[in-house]
């Protein structure tokens, strides 16, 4: 399960451009809080912080309380802005959600058992066609990662989402077809060697 992270925040009266640059200055990243049927609320994080929560690679798919005003949000960030030239954060969206809510995330694939392949073992290349899986779950229950074994697949193998078992309570989001995770293809060496040899191959 991911892990739930705690980000102090401080309210802020103030929006606009203006306001905005002069938090940047001192350090500290607007964002707003909003969902749940409630009004938004515009706070703001420290940037280090922020930066380093950031760096762990699951942020978008972790449960962030935020310790604002006296008052603790449970929220899902759902976008980040970033400077165009230095990436430092500009401003972020949390989205209000309950302790069970059913929430849309994305979630990185990992794949193991790559020399259990026969297929890689012959020199095939793993293509991966999404890095990510996109799964409908628990807000108290989000997948860290999902795992795939490369296990027994052959060169030309294609996973799908069908052949996948989530994690219980997830579900794909996208169900009106059965997509491709990743497939094991040929290099284009081996292509060629294979081209070769059915060419030197006499006719009966």
């Amino acid at each position: 399960m991911s892990d739930q992270l705690t980000l102090s925040a401080e309210t802020r009266e103030r929006a606009g451009k203006g306001a905005s640059r002069a938090m940047r200055r001192e350090g500290r990243v607007p964002a707003v809080i909003y969902g749940e049927k409630q009004e938004p609320v515009m706070i703001h994080v420290e940037e280090k912080v922020l930066v380093k929560m950031l760096s762990t690679g699951h942020f978008m798919n972790s449960v962030v309380m935020i310790d604002a005003g006296g008052a603790t949000t449970r929220t899902l960030p759902k976008d980040v802005q970033f400077h165009p030239v230095n990436d430092r954060p500009l401003h972020v969206d949390f989205l209000r959600i309950g302790e069970h809510s059913s929430i849309h995330v994305n979630v990185p694939v990992v794949f193991t058992d790559e020399e259990a392949s026969p297929g890689i073992k012959r020199g095939g290349v793993l293509n991966i066609v999404r890095h990510e899986l996109e799964l409908v779950c628990d807000a108290a229950e989000i997948p860290e990662q999902i795992e795939i074994s490369l296990a027994g697949f052959e060169l030309g193998h294609s996973i799908h989402i069908s052949s996948i078992t989530l994690p219980r309570g997830a579900a794909s989001a996208i169900e009106d077809r059965d997509f491709t995770i990743a497939t094991i293809v040929a290099p284009s060496a081996l292509r060629s060697a294979e081209a070769d040899e059915d060419e030197a191959t006499p006719e009966a």
